[in-house]
């Protein structure tokens, strides 16, 4: 094929590529960012669908982030494409912190003794070795509460960002249009793109 490598690459630098990819962590990061701003869609379905997928990423629903988010996203009136790009904010990077950090806050939240306290370690072998039934009560409910706080507070803080930029990204794209069509003087422009007016 016309892009394959020369050499294959083998198991470790697969691995090593796996959590640290060589053009950097942040690309992807970035190029999401950049997908999600170039939408055609109004800010406010943007940063809905943003805050959509920002909130169900913080559920330990796993498996069912997208479906959750295109629900909300859908609700609130929010773009689903947006909202489903948002939901790689849980990734295998993400999301033991993720986890661990929602099933602390709703152990705190539920007033959980120190003698049922659950460590880390124990928390994702239970997760992965115990039945449905079995999770709910000391892992899932915990989970669900803490996914409930903390998926909010993040998906309120994507929606202001994320309606910001979106704004700010399409003031500055309608002033580099109407310049380059001879509409917009180059002293007019900075001030257009800096998103104080949009007509």
């Amino acid at each position: 094929m016309l892009f394959r490598r020369r050499k294959k690459a083998s198991w470790p630098d697969r691995l090593r590529e796996f959590f640290w990819p060589r053009k950097g962590v942040t690309r992807p990061a970035r190029y999401l960012a950049k997908r999600i701003l170039r939408l055609s869609a109004s800010p406010h379905a943007v940063a809905a669908g943003v805050a959509a997928g920002t909130f169900s990423a913080f559920t330990p629903l796993l498996g069912f982030h997208v479906v959750l988010a295109l629900a909300l996203a859908y609700l609130v009136a929010g773009n689903l494409f947006a909202a489903a790009l948002a939901t790689t904010l849980a990734n295998p990077l993400t999301i033991p912190f993720i986890a661990l950090a929602t099933f602390r806050l709703g152990e705190g939240l539920l007033a959980v003794q120190p003698a049922q306290a659950v460590s880390a370690a124990e928390l994702f072998h239970m997760l992965e070795h115990l039945e449905l039934a079995e999770l709910w009560q000391p892992v899932l409910k915990p989970m669900l509460v803490g996914a409930g706080i903390l998926g909010a507070s993040a998906a309120s803080l994507a929606y202001g960002v994320t309606r910001l930029a979106v704004r700010s990204f399409k003031a500055r794209r309608h002033a580099r249009l109407l310049e380059r069509a001879g509409l917009l003087s180059a002293a007019q422009a900075p001030v257009l793109s800096r998103g104080d007016t949009s007509p």
